[in-house]
């Protein structure tokens, strides 16, 4: 089996793209064109991978390049959007053109070349503040911020080319996935990267919204569930670890286990507008469970420790610290 991965030179693709690699695929890692012939985060991968990959270097936005890509696969794992919830308040127009646009490119070409399956990459920030908890998959959408707003829409686009044309597509949602590799402008890289360069007083925004972190080889086996059950298509399927917890809390184990003392100042370019702070998420994964036989293996407080554990192993390497601003908030 044939399969292209979009965005398979970020985080969560990389990862992806690496363990199909493992598992014998057939893989075509779909990077973002740029001048500096980068493939991302899988420049780092081992020589072992990359001379098993066929690289193809294009831009989500662009149908004809989206189709091309597309020619032979039998398998999209939908990954490539933007996804940074600041900038989405900066540049909103780019996140319509790549998020939705871009899933729509996927999709018209999936109909016409007849793909076997599409499973498109969603987030659990379409719930929005939870309604109710834990949060399953008919829990109410709520475009709290324009990145959220975009990827309902290109949800929301994936189901209607299911119901319209049968195209066979499957939608994860992950909740938030961390892990080696992730970008500091996520919570869990900003307080590390802060930590191990030597900083002992932690910039942070909000500290009394919950989470539900995922870890990345969590997520990496949720994709590989859906995209090889045939059960998933037509489906929305949470991926989530089933425990909460919050960003302040999140802060105190990290500095835990980095044996070290710290005090949290609040940087107010880093707080949400109120209205669009997404409060609380906890996932209901149940159906993962049940329909995939997938289930967590860093699940709880003892599994997100170790989760934590890992990560903070590769961001202390000096190799990996290197890579990141720790002094410059990244939005």
């Amino acid at each position: 089996m044939k399969i292209l991965i979009t965005g398979a030179d970020g985080f969560i693709g990389s990862h992806l793209t690496e363990e199909l690699v493992r598992q014998g695929y057939d893989v075509k890692a779909f990077v973002y064109y740029n001048s500096f012939n980068s493939w991302g985060w899988l420049d780092t991968s081992p020589e072992s991978i990359k001379k098993e990959l066929e690289v193809f270097a294009g831009d989500i936005r662009d149908p004809h390049g989206v189709k091309e890509a597309m020619k032979g696969c039998d398998v999209v794992l939908h990954l490539a959007s933007l996804i940074a919830i600041p900038y989405s308040y900066h540049s909103p127009d780019t996140y319509v053109d790549t998020n939705i646009k871009g899933t729509l490119n996927v999709l018209q070409a999936a109909r016409e070349l007849d793909i076997q399956k599409v499973v498109h990459t969603s987030t659990s920030e379409v719930y929005g503040t939870a309604q109710y908890v834990p949060i399953d998959e008919n829990h109410p959408l709520q475009g709290q911020s324009p990145y959220s707003a975009s990827k309902i829409g290109a949800d929301q686009m994936a189901i209607a080319f299911y119901r319209s044309f049968e195209t066979p597509v499957a939608i994860i949602r992950p909740f938030n996935t961390y892990g080696p590799r992730q970008s500091a402008r996520a919570v869990i890289p900003t307080i590390i990267t802060q930590i191990a360069s030597g900083k002992r007083k932690i910039k942070l925004g909000s500290l009394h919204p919950t989470r539900d972190f995922n870890y990345i080889k969590d997520t990496v086996n949720g994709f590989i569930s859906v995209m090889t059950h045939g059960e998933s298509i037509g489906e929305v399927i949470n991926i989530g670890s089933n425990f909460e917890v919050s960003i302040g809390e999140t802060a105190k184990l990290i500095a835990e286990i980095m044996g070290v003392d710290i005090e949290i100042e609040t940087d107010d370019v880093r707080i949400r507008p109120k209205k669009s702070e997404v409060e609380r998420l906890w996932a209901d994964n149940s159906k993962a469970k049940a329909l995939l036989g997938w289930e967590p293996k860093y699940g709880g407080k003892e599994g997100f420790k170790r989760g934590l554990k890992e990560t903070i192993e590769w961001f202390t390497d000096e190799r990996n610290l290197s890579r990141y601003k720790a002094d410059v908030y990244n939005i």
